[in-house]
């Protein structure tokens, strides 16, 4: 999976705000598809992707999949995936499982965010495959076709760093890598005024904490596993120069997960005042410094 991360190109950062949004947010790794597309790009493998317009022809064409052996992926809204804790539901569309079989009317599912294969009735799989909303899955599945067991590793390494050096260093958009993360330093001490009260307030700080450390497998902005890429990276297509900056970027990693750590227990102890706030907006800054310096690093290491 670090490998998959690293070679793609799926690190970054977005500080995304508008009127489509009940509230600002962050990302930290590329949009949902962008890796498939990575890998495709790089020479790994290629993806066979469908969409649907009912929930019948859908459903036919996983089973058919499922029926035959072949494991099928979606894309899906989390809210309907039952197995998942209440506490951990959220209408969210750009969540994607595997599914691995079937008995009767149940699908066995493999979520990362559950520790054995699941089970989930289909009237539910339904609901989650054509969810509305920002990215609508319209019963996205995809299966992987023609893997390249035997890449040439060191093109694919070098090309996805260069495309995440790229997106965190050189897009001329405000909102996107460094320049996103500093954006989202100015604009932090202005959600006291976006937010409609202090209980509203205080559940968007500690979502910081869950956008850097729950959402996905990354933990700590999925910065911990793009630096294993790197470590993997430097030994196994024989790049020694990038050992060094993995244990930079887990140093990286451990000053987000502080921060989010931050975000937690402000919001829980309702501490959301100017002061705090301000501190925020410091953290974050030197975050982008760090950042910064890092991906300049990383740039010169490839050449």
């Amino acid at each position: 999976e670090p490998m998959v991360l690293g070679i793609a190109g799926g690190i970054f950062f977005v500080y995304l705000e508008s009127r489509r949004l009940a509230f600002p947010t962050i990302a930290t790794r590329s949009m949902p598809g962008q890796i498939r597309s990575g890998l495709a790009k790089r020479g790994i493998a290629k993806f066979n992707c469908k969409k649907f317009g009912n929930p019948v022809a859908a459903k036919a064409a996983l089973d058919k999949l499922v029926d035959e052996g072949i494991p099928a992926a979606l894309q899906l809204d989390m809210f309907y995936m039952d197995y998942i804790p209440p506490y951990m539901k959220a209408h969210f569309n750009g969540h994607f499982v595997n599914i691995v079989g079937r008995e009767t009317d149940n699908y066995l599912i493999s979520d990362c965010y559950y520790p054995k294969i699941a089970t989930l009735p289909s009237t539910s799989l339904d609901k989650a495959r054509f969810a509305k909303g920002d990215l609508a899955p319209k019963g996205l599945l995809f299966t992987a076709e023609n893997v390249n067991t035997k890449p040439d590793l060191k093109k694919a390494v070098t090309a996805g760093i260069k495309a995440a050096c790229t997106g965190m260093l050189s897009l001329p958009v405000p909102f996107i890598g460094i320049k996103g993360i500093r954006r989202f330093g100015n604009r932090i001490v202005t959600w006291p005024k976006l937010a409609t009260d202090k209980v509203a307030l205080s559940h968007q700080v500690m979502m910081l904490n869950v956008n850097i450390e729950e959402r996905g497998t990354g933990g700590a902005g999925f910065r911990f596993m793009y630096a294993t890429f790197l470590q993997q990276a430097a030994r196994e297509a024989d790049m020694p120069k990038l050992e060094p900056l993995s244990k930079e970027m887990m140093d990286i990693g451990d000053s987000w997960r502080e921060f989010s750590l931050m975000c937690a227990r402000a919001g829980r102890d309702n501490n959301l005042g100017t002061e705090k706030f301000a501190e925020l907006k410091k953290f974050i800054h030197s975050q982008a410094d760090a950042e910064e310096t890092f991906f300049k690093r990383l740039r010169e290491a490839i050449k």
